[in-house]
């Protein structure tokens, strides 16, 4: 294991994991909201935010997929030593990092089952730009409308179609974040 491997953690794990829990839910039940999430040091290319998010939500019990935009030897040392996350296909995963075009298609991931709609993924989108503008989003946890730079729009809206199944979405850009459940409904801005 090489010393990038052991670096880049959270230096105050309990503040900075609850800082960093607090931020995700804040992100993902007010979609479109942008929040700040930092701490964390993951290996390129791999944002500050993101890796926030798999310190705080990934461990030995957690399937992970790195798309290949983020499957890096350095970045696979990472996350065994800090989370211990088992890394998995697409089918498998419970979570799930890299850019939207590498993750694609989505329809790979789990989407949950009638019994059970929790089981399905959630994805770590890492986008060039995060912004409050673009695509409408309407839905629970938004008063009237929020605006989202999303990668595209049909995706999101099949996604909507099949609630209470579907992915949820966080997407990042250095240490930010935004939220993206399965119950919010996405047009064109």
């Amino acid at each position: 294991m090489s010393a990038s491997h052991l670096d880049g953690g959270f230096a105050d794990p309990p503040r900075h994991a609850a800082h960093a829990f607090r931020g995700a839910l804040q992100a993902l039940s007010r979609p479109g909201r942008i929040e700040r999430l930092d701490g964390a040091a993951p290996p390129a290319p791999c944002s500050p935010a993101a890796g926030a998010l798999l310190l705080t939500l990934c461990d030995t019990t957690t399937p992970l997929h790195l798309a290949p935009s983020h499957d890096s030897e350095d970045l696979r040392g990472w996350i065994a030593f800090h989370t211990g996350a088992p890394l998995v296909p697409a089918e498998a995963a419970s979570f799930a990092l890299g850019t939207w075009e590498a993750l694609a298609p989505v329809s790979r991931f789990a989407f949950g089952t009638a019994e059970y709609p929790d089981r399905a993924a959630t994805l770590i989108v890492e986008v060039a730009r995060l912004e409050a503008a673009g695509a409408r989003l309407t839905g629970p946890g938004i008063e009237t409308s929020a605006a989202l730079s999303l990668p595209e729009i049909g995706a999101f809206r099949e996604n909507r179609a099949r609630f209470p199944l579907g992915f949820d979405c966080f997407f990042t850009c250095a240490d930010r974040v935004a939220g993206l459940p399965r119950s919010t409904r996405v047009e064109e801005g």
